[in-house]
């Protein structure tokens, strides 16, 4: 009796152990919940991954154009997120339009206010001091339930202060956001960016700061926003790149002088 007792509580044992180890394979650890990327528009910081940690392609591209900085040639700098970065698409009408300014592209895919802060602050105004920066940022922002209207114009003013502080002489083309999306109606992105542009229209100061809006030169007369003229309502062309150089060339002259 005690034998086959002996065996039943071994059985057991090993019935037990095995549910335990069904259950583990059932029901696995949580993975660490990926930390909130969401970042105030006018505090500057690196763009970050769904991990937290400073996007690679980032980092990339700002120390290259650290690198370019150091060199201290361009006089003219544009200053952006991908809208500005799709410039580089555009080498012929880029060089035709400002290559006699040694004209440098700081544009980052996907950058909002404070990734341009961030860089401006760490390194791409060291060495460098422009007669001018072409000046568009805010898109981004523009679907960030956390940035409002105000904290993004104040994200672009502080981008401006600090371009200042590194380079006092330098001149600011500052560019109203670009139109977003085919119209206005039920379209929050270009509703936001619009309030944007009227709170930086203020930032002209008629000496350092000029501010322009050539928005309207890529829409229609009932201000629709068509595919041929950016294929994603939101993303320029060629033909779109041209206008946009056409609309600077004599603004910017004034300011390089």
């Amino acid at each position: 009796m005690k034998r086959i007792l002996s065996l039943l509580l071994a059985v057991g044992l090993v019935g037990g152990a095995s549910l335990v180890a069904q259950e583990t394979k059932k029901a696995p650890a949580k993975k660490p919940a990926a930390p909130a990327v969401n970042q105030p528009a006018d505090v500057a910081a690196p763009k970050l991954g769904p991990d937290g940690k400073p996007q690679a392609g980032f980092l990339k591209s700002h120390e290259s154009f650290v690198e370019i900085a150091k060199k201290g040639e361009a006089q003219v700098v544009f200053l952006g997120d991908s809208i500005t970065a799709g410039w580089g698409r555009q080498a012929a009408i880029f060089e035709k339009e400002f290559g006699q300014y040694k004209a440098a592209n700081f544009g980052i895919g996907g950058d909002r206010t404070q990734h341009v802060l961030w860089r401006v602050e760490n390194g791409e105004f060291e060495g460098i001091k422009p007669k001018a920066v072409v000046l568009m940022i805010g898109t981004n922002n523009s679907g960030a339930a956390d940035n409002s209207p105000a904290q993004v114009a104040a994200g672009i003013k502080a981008i401006i202060s600090a371009i200042h502080q590194r380079s006092p002489d330098t001149k600011v083309l500052l560019l109203a956001i670009f139109p977003r999306g085919a119209t206005e109606a039920n379209n929050p992105g270009r509703a936001k960016n619009k309030a944007v542009n009227a709170l930086i229209a203020k930032f002209d100061d008629g000496q350092k700061v000029r501010y322009l809006d050539i928005g309207a030169k890529f829409l229609t007369a009932d201000g629709t926003l068509e595919k041929s003229v950016m294929p994603d309502l939101l993303h320029l062309n060629a033909v779109s790149y041209q206008i946009w150089a056409d609309a600077i060339r004599e603004p910017l002259a004034a300011l390089v002088k």
